[in-house]
């Protein structure tokens, strides 16, 4: 599965690259050179950072079908247990 970034975000990201070698390394890359940094980073770590966004996503809905029995559960045959009940046949 092939990372495509939108092109807005594409274009902030090279950007942030460009800026983080002006400032962490004292040196001026250009557009070109940080695009393809990006690319080479979407190619080679962008799936392992995706796996990990869906193990996590699966983890959290793991977790949500856990308790989905606890905050949707209704007891059954409650009808002998309400106070409400009569205890002596039906009245007309």
């Amino acid at each position: 599965m092939t990372i495509e970034l939108k092109k807005d975000v594409h274009d902030r990201a090279v950007q942030s690259i460009e800026r983080y070698f002006e400032q962490t390394q004292g040196e001026r890359i250009g557009n070109m050179t940080a695009s393809a940094l990006l690319g080479f980073f979407l190619q080679e770590i962008g799936p392992s950072l995706y796996n990990q966004g869906v193990a996590d996503a699966q983890a959290r809905m793991h977790e949500r079908l856990q308790e989905l029995d606890y905050e949707v559960h209704e007891d059954e045959f409650g009808y002998w247990k309400s106070p409400a009940t009569p205890k002596r046949g039906l009245r007309g």
